[in-house]
């Protein structure tokens, strides 16, 4: 943990050398206004990672106890981003066997230390008519409502757990302010640009991160994980938690590209950067394509793992659910499945506004066809076309 932390220190310098003078071929543009919104989400984000330490730090004083908890059969929903991960995962998080990370404690309290402090300011909060609780609210609406169109966001929610690697400065979202930042790119290339030294690290800081979560809810319930760019972690994951099972999210590479891309792209307009730059764009697909060739062999025992296509999914999606804990051997309780039937009704006839183009990105079917054309020959009833909704 103290290397870790020691790396964590070098590398927000390094983000803060890179940012003032960031490389010419990167997707950086060199500007004052971007060198001032860096001066700005930069000391924060290091300040709230530094909070995240200190709690860290915390917990090997007062909670000890959790590095006790056991992990048993974690369920980790990965595959290719833009596949129904989320859709999926959320689905799974009603099933009150699973315990999952949500928004606020990927973002705000890693540490059960953290937890135990905004607990308390929720009971204060209730005793006096909860005018917090109000105030946050409103500002959520606020924060999130940009995201409504690509990803539903809120802080209650089941969230994406790759925010808990942000005190590594190793989050995979980060290349969206950062995309010059290469080690941030070798987590999408786990397996094989890391080095093995550094993935033991990394798998025991994550096993820390789950054991703090049970501990902190509640230690007899299964893990579920929800993480888009997990594909390269599989089989490091499988060594650690043998007992894990992995459902495997695929999409056709025609409409993940372009959501991909879309989907990041004002965030890289936010911090001044072209989302639209070639460089940036070939990293991306290259990436993308490293994730597809994974998850069609994944690592892993063929009685763990079981895949899961969007476009089959939506079809039925309760079938399609009841489906998947049969191929992983979960029970499938009598509560949950009346719960299933609901939440089926709403995905099943959720329609996404969310809109692009592969021509917006300098691209066309004929290429992307060409270029992944052994993950169509490996699965070619994932086509679906190049539909652009969703």
């Amino acid at each position: 943990m103290l290397a870790l932390f020691g790396q964590s220190v070098v590398r927000f310098f390094r983000l803060l050398w890179l940012s003032l003078w960031p490389p010419r071929d990167s997707a950086a543009r060199r500007s004052p206004a971007r060198i001032a919104i860096i001066l700005l989400f930069l000391p924060l984000l290091g300040l709230v990672q530094l909070l995240h330490w200190l709690g860290f730090l915390c917990d090997e004083i007062f909670f000890r106890g959790y590095r006790k908890v056991e992990i048993r059969a974690p369920v980790f929903v990965t595959g290719v981003p833009r596949s129904g991960t989320t859709m999926l995962h959320r689905l799974l998080a009603a099933d009150n066997r699973f315990t999952t990370f949500t928004t606020w404690e990927c973002l705000f309290a890693p540490s059960v230390t953290q937890r135990r402090i905004v607990q308390g300011v929720r009971y204060l909060d209730r005793l006096v008519g909860r005018p917090l609780a109000r105030l946050l609210g409103w500002a959520e609406k606020k924060a999130f409502a940009a995201m409504d169109d690509i990803h539903d966001m809120s802080l209650g929610d089941a969230e994406e757990d790759y925010f808990v690697f942000t005190p590594l400065f190793s989050c995979f979202i980060l290349v969206v302010p950062f995309p010059y930042a290469t080690w941030i790119w070798d987590m999408g290339r786990f397996d094989v640009a890391v080095e093995p030294v550094e993935q033991r690290r990394i798998i025991a800081f994550y096993r820390r991160a789950i054991q703090r979560h049970l501990y902190a809810n509640d230690p007899a319930r299964q893990f579920l994980s929800k993480n888009a760019t997990f594909a390269p972690f599989i089989g490091a994951l499988a060594e650690e938690f043998p007992d894990a099972r992995f459902v495997l999210c695929l999409r056709d590479p025609l409409r993940v590209i372009p959501s991909q891309l879309s989907s990041i792209a004002d965030g890289m307009e936010l911090f001044r950067n072209d989302p639209a730059a070639s460089g940036f764009r070939d990293a991306m697909v290259t990436q993308l394509h490293h994730f597809y060739r994974i998850v069609l062999d994944p690592p892993v025992a063929a009685g763990s793992f079981s895949t899961v296509v969007l476009s089959q999914l939506k079809d039925d999606v309760q079938r399609g659910v009841a489906q998947l804990y049969k191929a992983l051997d979960i029970p499938l309780s009598d509560a949950y499945s009346s719960t299933l039937a609901q939440l089926s009704v709403q995905a099943g006839g959720y329609q996404s506004r969310h809109r692009y183009e592969l021509a917006d990105y300098g691209l066309d079917a004929a290429t992307v066809e060409r270029e992944f054309a052994d993950v169509y020959a490996a699965w070619p009833e994932m086509k679906t076309g190049a539909r652009v909704a969703g």
